[in-house]
C-alpha cells in the first residue's frame, strides 16, 4: 500500500492515467452496492431506535470494502487501458519475434511472396530480406553474430537498413569474373557469424572455383567407374605458362570462373591454342581444356531436396553452345542412371540440398558429365513456380531442424545445470553449522555414550539428599571397599557382615560410617544398584527386574543382619 501511495502521488503517473480515473476510485462497483431499506416512521422509544442503528452500521462498512474493490478494479482497468495505447492496440499475448531469412538473389524473383504466410515450427513468422551480393556489407562478431547492412534501390528510392539474419538462401554466385565481382568476403563473414544457409557456406565457398568442384567429380569417377559415372576428360592449367602442350583438337578452353557460356573458347588447332593462352595471361587466372563433343542435346538433372527433374535442351540456332541462343527445352523421364549421378554429386562438401548435373549427349550415343551446379543454378522450364515452392519448403524444413535442435540443446543445458545443483547441495549442506552449534568432537562423544551421560546425572541427583547417604551408596555396609575398575555391578555380591564382639575391624567400620535407619539404607542400596547397572551396560527389562530382586534381597539381608 505504501508503494501504491507513493506511485499515485507521482505527478507523471497521474498525468498518464486515462480520463475519469480518479472518479472511478471513489465510485463503488455496482454489484457491491447495497440498497438501503425503506425509512420507517420515526419513533422516540429506545426499543425502536436500536434496530435502526444496525443497518446504518452495516451500510457504513460496505462502502469501505466496495471502495477497495473499486480501487483495484479501476487500477487494473487503467493498466489495461495504458497497455492498449502503449502497445499499439495489441491486447492479446505478445507475438514471438519473427525469424529473418536473407535471400541472396536478384530482384527478378520476389521471394517475399513465395514465403508469405509460411511459419517456422508453426509459431514463428518469416521475414524475408532479399538483396544481391553487391548490395550487402556485413560485420561479424564472436558473441554478437552477424549484422548485415543492406543498401537497396526500390522504386528509384534508396533504402538502407541493418538486419541480423537467422538463415540464408544463396541463389547467386559469389564470384563471377564476367562482371568483375568477388563477394567471397560476404560468405566468410556469414561463416564467421555462424549463420546457417542452403546450400552450406562451405559448399558455396568451394563452388567459387570450378576446378575444385571438378576434382570432387574425379574422385567419384574413379570410385564408380566410367560406365556409371561418365566424366569428361579435362586438363587444368594453373596459369598461361603451363599451356605449352596443346590438347587434342578440336577442344574447348574455359578461362577462369565464368558462367552462362562466358569465358569459353573453341580451339581448332595449335595456333588458336596459343592465342587463347595470351588471353589467359591477360586475365591472370587459371584455365582448363577438354575435348569438344559434337552433341545432339544437353541434359540437365536437378535435385531440390527429394524432388528430381530431368530436362533435355536442343540448340536451334546452330551455335556449338547449347546454353546460348535459341534452344528447345523438354522435360524427360527421370531414369535411374540420372538419379545415381545427381545423388552421388549431392554427397560432396557435406551434402548439397540444391544441385544440378550438366551432361552432353554426343552424336556417338554416349553421355559425358561436364559440370556440377549448386543452389545458384537457374530454374528452367514451365515448372519454375513449382521449383520455387519446393525451395521454400526445403528452407523451412532446414530452419525447423535448426530451431528444434537449438531448443533441445537449451533444455538439456538447463536440465544439466539443475542436476548439477541438486548434486552439489547435499554435499555442501553438512559443512554449514549454525552459530552456537556443538563441535564435532563433543557431538561424537555425546552420540557415542548417551547412557553414560544420563546415568551420571542420575547418580549425582541421588547423592544430593545427604552426605551419609552418598557415602553409603559408594560403600554399602559390609563391603570391603570401592569396586574395582571395569568390574560389573552384577558380579559383585556384597556379603552380610557378621557381628563380632571385640573385633577391631567392625569397630573401625562403625566409626567411619554413621548409623542409618532402615529406610535410608534401603533407598541408598536401591539407588546404587540401579545407577551401577545403568553405567555398565544397557540392560533388558528381564535383567533389570532380576537385578532389582537381588538388590532387595541384599538390602533385607543387611537390615536383618544388624
Amino acid at each position: 500500500m505504501n508503494f501504491l501511495r507513493r506511485r499515485l502521488s507521482d505527478s507523471n503517473f497521474m498525468a498518464n492515467l486515462p480520463n475519469g480515473y480518479m472518479m472511478d476510485l471513489q465510485r463503488p462497483e455496482e454489484q457491491d452496492q447495497v440498497v438501503p431499506p425503506a425509512s420507517a416512521p420515526a419513533s422516540t422509544s429506545p426499543d425502536h431506535r436500536a434496530p435502526q442503528t444496525q443497518p446504518q452500521a452495516a451500510q457504513s462498512t460496505i462502502p469501505s470494502s466496495s471502495t477497495s474493490g473499486g480501487f483495484f478494479s479501476s487500477l487494473s482497468q487503467a493498466v489495461k487501458h495504458t497497455s492498449v495505447f502503449g502497445g499499439h492496440g495489441s491486447t492479446g499475448p505478445a507475438s514471438k519475434k519473427p525469424k529473418v531469412l536473407l535471400v541472396i538473389d536478384d530482384s527478378k524473383t520476389d521471394w517475399a511472396k513465395i514465403f508469405h504466410g509460411k511459419k517456422v515450427l508453426e509459431d514463428f513468422d518469416i521475414r524475408v530480406e532479399q538483396a544481391e551480393f553487391s548490395e550487402m556489407n556485413l560485420a561479424a562478431y564472436v558473441d554478437g553474430g552477424c549484422i548485415v547492412d543492406l543498401q537497396l534501390v526500390r522504386n528509384n528510392t534508396k533504402v538502407v537498413r541493418s538486419i541480423k539474419p537467422d538463415f540464408v538462401l544463396i541463389r547467386q554466385h559469389a564470384l563471377n569474373m564476367a562482371n568483375g565481382q568477388d563477394n567471397r568476403g560476404i560468405l566468410l563473414g556469414l561463416q564467421y557469424g555462424g549463420v546457417p544457409s542452403t546450400n552450406s557456406l562451405q559448399a558455396a565457398c568451394a563452388f567459387c572455383d570450378k576446378p575444385w568442384v571438378f576434382s570432387q567429380l574425379i574422385g567419384m569417377y574413379k570410385h564408380l567407374g566410367a560406365e556409371k559415372f561418365p566424366l569428361i576428360e579435362q586438363t587444368f592449367y594453373s596459369s598461361h605458362h603451363a599451356m605449352t602442350s596443346p590438347p587434342s583438337f578440336p577442344a574447348v578452353v574455359k578461362i577462369g570462373q565464368a558462367h552462362a557460356g562466358m569465358g569459353k573458347v573453341k580451339v581448332e588447332n595449335a595456333q588458336d591454342f596459343e592465342d587463347t593462352a595470351g588471353l589467359v595471361a591477360l586475365a591472370k587466372t587459371y584455365a582448363t581444356s577438354e575435348p569438344y563433343i559434337d552433341s545432339k542435346y544437353d541434359i540437365r538433372i536437378q535435385k531440390i531436396g527429394q524432388n528430381y527433374k530431368a530436362y533435355m535442351r536442343t540448340s536451334i540456332c546452330g551455335s556449338w553452345k547449347a546454353n546460348t541462343g535459341s534452344a528447345m527445352l523438354e522435360q524427360i523421364a527421370m531414369v535411374e542412371r540420372y538419379k545415381v549421378w545427381v545423388d552421388t554429386c549431392a554427397e560432396i562438401f557435406g551434402g548439397l540440398d540444391i544441385c544440378a548435373v550438366k551432361a552432353v549427349h554426343g552424336k556417338d550415343g554416349k553421355d559425358y558429365i561436364i559440370e556440377l551446379m549448386d543452389s545458384a543454378m537457374p530454374l528452367m522450364g514451365e515448372h519454375r513456380d513449382e521449383d520455387k515452392q519446393q525451395i521454400a519448403e526445403l528452407v523451412i524444413g532446414r530452419m525447423n531442424e535448426l530451431l528444434s535442435a537449438h531448443e533441445e540443446a537449451r533444455e538439456d543445458q538447463a536440465q544439466a545445470g539443475a542436476k548439477a545443483g541438486a548434486q552439489a547441495s547435499p554435499v555442501q549442506a553438512p559443512m554449514q553449522q549454525p552459530q552456537g552449534g556443538i563441535p564435532k568432537g563433543a557431538a561424537a562423544q555425546k552420540m557415542s555414550s548417551p547412557i553414560q551421560a544420563t546415568d551420571s546425572v542420575t547418580v549425582k541427583d541421588q547423592q544430593t539428599p545427604g552426605k551419609g547417604s552418598a557415602q553409603t551408596a559408594q560403600n554399602p555396609p559390609g563391603s570391603s571397599g570401592a569396586p574395582q575398575k571395569g568390574s560389573s555391578p552384577k558380579t559383585q555380591q556384597p556379603r552380610p557382615s557378621k557381628r563380632r564382639s571385640g573385633s577391631s575391624a567392625s569397630s573401625s567400620e562403625q566409626k567411619s560410617q554413621p548409623q542409618l535407619n532402615k529406610s535410608q539404607s534401603l533407598t541408598s542400596t536401591l539407588s546404587t544398584r540401579e545407577s551401577g547397572a545403568g553405567i555398565g551396560q544397557v540392560s533388558t527389562p528381564e535383567e533389570t527386574k532380576a537385578e532389582s530382586i537381588r538388590s532387595l534381597r541384599m538390602s533385607f539381608a543387611n537390615l536383618f543382619s544388624e
